[in-house]
This record gives C-alpha cells, sequence and structure tokens, in this order.
C-alpha cells in the first residue's frame, strides 16, 4: 500500500486518532525502565494492543535521539514491528538548504522508511522540495502548533492584514500538486481553526493538542464535520501511552483509543 492508501482507509474507516510513540524511559513502567531494550518492549506492547484501532503512528525523532545508538536500535525495532498498513510518520521538523534537506529526506523515508515526514517551512519552498519530491509520502508542513510560543512567529501580521500561518496555508495548497500534503494545526486553537478550515481544501491536517496540553476533541470534531472534511488526524501521546503505569499499561492504552474513537464517531456522526 502507498503513504496515501493507507492513511485514506483508515479515515474512511473511521479511524482518526494517531497515536504518538513518544516513548520516555523515565515514563514507561518500572519493570521496564532498567532493560536496556526498555523502550523497544513499551513500543512493542503498545502497538500489539492498538494497532487496529488507529489512524496512524507517530514517532518523535528527539525521544530516540536523545539515547543515542541505543536510541536508534529502540527506533529501527520499533520499525521493524510497526504494521504495513498504518502510516507512520516521523515527527522530526525538518528543513534547511536543498542539499542538507535531501540528506535528510535519505535518512527519513530511505533508512528508516518512514511513510510522512513533519516538516518546516521557515526556509521556503526549496527547504522542502527534496521532500516533496517523494511524491509517494505524506508531508506534514507546520502551519499553526499548539504550543504558546506559536504567537512569536506563526501569527505575525503580514502586509495586507494576512497571518504568517495564513500564508504557509495558502502555498502549501498551492504546491499540493499531487495531493501528498498536509499541514499541522494545534488543536489547542479552535477559533482559528473554525476560520480557516475552508481553506484547507484538499490538505491534511495533523493535529497535535488534544489530551495533556488542553485541545478540545469536541472543537475539533465538530469544525471538521460542519466543514464536510474527513482528512483530520488527531495526534495524541501522553494520553494514550501513559493512561496507566502498570502491568496492563497497554491495555490501558487500548482501553483509553477506543474511548476516543467512540467519541470521534459519536460526534462526527450526530
Amino acid at each position: 500500500m502507498t503513504s496515501l492508501e493507507k492513511l485514506e482507509a483508515r479515515l474512511n474507516n473511521g479511524k482518526h486518532i494517531c497515536v504518538g510513540l513518544d516513548s520516555d524511559r523515565n515514563k514507561i513502567p518500572d519493570r521496564l525502565r532498567d532493560d536496556p531494550d526498555g523502550v523497544f518492549l513499551f513500543n512493542q506492547e503498545i502497538v500489539e494492543n492498538t494497532k487496529d484501532e488507529v489512524c496512524a503512528y507517530k514517532i518523535n525523532l528527539a525521544f530516540y535521539e536523545n539515547e543515542g545508538m541505543r536510541g536508534y536500535e529502540a527506533l529501527e525495532k520499533t520499525m521493524d514491528i510497526l504494521p504495513d498498513d498504518v502510516l507512520i510518520i516521523g515527527d522530526a521538523k525538518r528543513g534547511d538548504i536543498g542539499n542538507t534537506s535531501k540528506m535528510y529526506a535519505k535518512s527519513v523515508f530511505d533508512h528508516f522508511g518512514f511513510d510522512s515526514i513533519t516538516l518546516h517551512p521557515y526556509m521556503g519552498f526549496d527547504s522542502l522540495s527534496p521532500f516533496l519530491e517523494y511524491k509517494d509520502k505524506i508531508h506534514f508542513v507546520l502551519a499553526l502548533t499548539s504550543n504558546p510560543g506559536s504567537a512569536d512567529f506563526e501569527k505575525l501580521e503580514l502586509a495586507g492584514g494576512r497571518f504568517l500561518y495564513q500564508e504557509v496555508i495558502r502555498k502549501c495548497s498551492n504546491w499540493n500538486t499531487a495531493a501528498n500534503i498536509g499541514i499541522v494545526f494545534g488543536a489547542t486553537n479552535p477559533d482559528e481553526l473554525k476560520n480557516e478550515i475552508s481553506n484547507f481544501n484538499s490538505l491534511f491536517v495533523l493535529l497535535p493538542g488534544i489530551g495533556a496540553q488542553g485541545g478540545s476533541l469536541e472543537d475539533v470534531v465538530s469544525a471538521f464535520k460542519s466543514a464536510g472534511n474527513n482528512k483530520f488526524i488527531i495526534n495524541v501521546s501522553r494520553a494514550v501511552i501513559y493512561a496507566e503505569n502498570s502491568i496492563r499499561f497497554a491495555e490501558a492504552a487500548y482501553d483509553k483509543l477506543i474511548e476516543y474513537n467512540n467519541e470521534i464517531t459519536k460526534l462526527y456522526t450526530v
């Protein structure tokens, strides 16, 4: 299956939750914490219990890079056990001058085998084009993020009254000739989401900020339902993978995921 086929199949089946495997050795259960393979074993149990009910998995590379070679080994072993029919997003927020981006793209797609990547657009189209050349992959460009500091740059007003994040969305729509571009839009910005959603066009939308960051699931789903838009992926990390710190942590993650899925179905279909 192509990356697009994986994502669309899950979305069309009513699956919209992306589980973030931001696995922190300091937060995983005690029985795994001191095991050199503890992060991988934690991921393995989470994946085994959630793989049929997710829209995607998102792996934040920072949570693996911080452990050096041991972390890279955990990452590669995790990639080996992830299902072939689920979109796997590499959360790396890349974007640099052309040749550097080309090397980053080779790393993420050719070496690690991710289906998708997060990118920042600050350096312009030429910093993104080496990624976009991978037309069989999906590329999520940061538009309006969920952190408080998003106001520092993303909400700066440009000449003519348009905000910077709105210009990013417009550019992404123009660049989306291969239908493989998405945007990152923080769920902690419900008013901006309602105002901007009609401009998303055919872009996929990855929404962080639900759960630990305080974003409202109801606000997000209601906005997409009102717009008749099914291309939303809601990222949840800590609220699912750390739902319980006990011997049944993976079962608790499944229960939490089902809770989210049921709530989305209720909100989107009513």
